[in-house]
């Protein structure tokens, strides 16, 4: 309690904070600073206090006790502010955001964002101006909400080399998928009442579609692999053409459906990759359902770790902000040059390494068609594969139905390289005996 004292007193003057942003996690973030206000400052050295707002509209009634401080529709106000040391940007969005938040770091202030777009499209720069200007840019909650994930990655797994890590990052896609298992229910139908709940924006194609994902995964490969950011060149596919009959086949054939994020260093390169997966049901992140995040990590120190809580919300993704905000703090007096990288890894130590196309992936796969029911149409299909250097580990032929009659097949390959698989599927559409698209979904064992 002395300690604390010892801040009311004026002795260690206070930190004053500039919010940009004044919504969910704006609001949650002003809230914690307030409620946890004295374990904040013993543990940051000095108090850190919100001296200024950007919000939308200065006439709206709101919840959180904002007197003595100042509220702004300009938040280039806030940023060309001089009393102002540190901007914790929380609007979200495009080139607005980054002007302001450069010209933050032109003038000096310290960066805490929570802006996962910001990051992995125009981290790279944002950097850069940072170490020219010896300062600080926390980033902790722009992934995984209240998992610490970046901390822990950038810092607790510091003396492993990371091998691979798979993510389930997107809890609209997750509680989606989930749903879409447990209840037996449509895509459309449980999407629409994610946007009731509040789980799904009103456009959710940057959820569904896996660009969020994208921009998360984006950051976490580039700190786990000491690559420079490159969202560029993640491959995307999101969630919005899964069947709930495919969720069912894999869920009698031992797997779940998950949305994932997955980066993994091969000889050849480096995969980034966000897609739809079955997992096995053994599998513990296989068992993460509704809105939570989960990272599975193997590293070769450490082995497998997985790391899970919630991906989002209003005080979860607030406690990352105060978490960054009292990092920035404590790193004041710090030397520049001896601050934890923001990447992981010194700057000049980036690795470019190239990232592998999709078609030259491994995995195992799972496919459905519909194929004729007459002798030799498995025979044929199976030749195909072979010729395309796949091995097939099952197939399962649902129903019985006449001759000539079209039944559902199921098959699960071995591992293989996308390309054979696409060049496969490509012949075995083409046969007489087979109707229509084949469904394929990639599957991941993780060992």
């Amino acid at each position: 309690m002395l300690q604390f004292n010892k801040f009311e007193s004026g002795k260690v003057k206070a930190v004053k904070i500039g919010l940009l942003g004044f919504g969910t996690v704006g609001g949650g973030t002003l809230t914690v600073l307030q409620r946890n206000m004295e374990e904040i400052s013993r543990r940051a050295g000095r108090e850190i206090k919100v001296v200024a707002i950007a919000v939308n509209d200065l006439g709206k009634k709101r919840d959180i006790d904002t007197g003595g401080i100042e509220l702004t529709d300009r938040m280039l106000d806030i940023v060309n502010n001089p009393d102002i040391q540190v901007i914790v940007e929380l609007i979200g969005g495009g080139d607005d955001v980054f002007n302001a938040v450069m010209q933050s770091l032109e003038k000096g202030k310290h960066v805490v964002t929570a802006n996962k777009a910001l990051i992995a499209s125009h981290g790279n720069a944002i950097f850069r101006k940072a170490s020219e200007k010896g300062l600080m840019v926390g980033f902790e909650s722009a992934v995984a909400g209240g998992i610490p994930i970046i901390k822990l990655i950038r810092e607790g797994l510091s003396a492993n080399q990371i091998e691979w890590f798979v993510g389930i990052i997107n809890g609209t896609c997750n509680y989606i998928l989930s749903q879409m298992a447990d209840r037996q229910r449509e895509f459309d139908d449980v999407l629409e009442e994610a946007q009731e709940l509040g789980y799904a924006e009103a456009d959710p194609s940057f959820d569904v579609g896996g660009v969020d994902a994208a921009h998360k995964l984006t950051i976490l490969a580039s700190i786990a692999f000491g690559v420079p950011l490159r969202f560029e060149s993640v491959y995307i596919q999101g969630i919005e053409h899964i069947q709930k009959i495919d969720i069912e086949y894999a869920d009698e054939l031992g797997f779940r459906m998950k949305h994932l994020g997955i980066s993994r260093r091969t000889g050849d390169g480096l995969e980034l990759r966000v897609h739809p997966a079955l997992i096995p049901k053994q599998n513990l992140i296989a068992s993460v359902s509704g809105v939570m995040n989960a990272v599975l990590i193997q590293a070769d120190a450490v082995g497998q770790s997985m790391f899970y809580g919630p991906g989002a919300g209003s005080e979860p993704t607030a406690s990352a902000v105060v978490a960054d905000l009292i990092d920035v703090v404590r790193a004041f007096t710090t030397d520049p040059q001896n601050r934890v990288p923001h990447l992981a890894f010194q700057a000049d130590s980036l690795i470019d390494l190239p990232v592998l196309d999709i078609g030259l992936i491994e995995t195992s796969y799972y496919l459905r068609m519909q194929a004729v029911n007459r002798p030799g149409v498995l025979a044929a299909i199976s030749s195909i594969f072979g010729e395309n250097e796949i091995s097939i580990d099952s197939i399962l032929q649902k129903g019985h139905g006449q001759p000539d009659e079209l039944v559902t097949v199921i098959l699960m390959t071995q591992n293989t390289r996308e390309k054979n698989l696409m060049k496969a599927v490509e012949k075995v559409e083409a046969l007489d005996s087979v109707e229509g698209k084949i469904v394929w979904i990639r599957v991941e064992r993780l060992p």
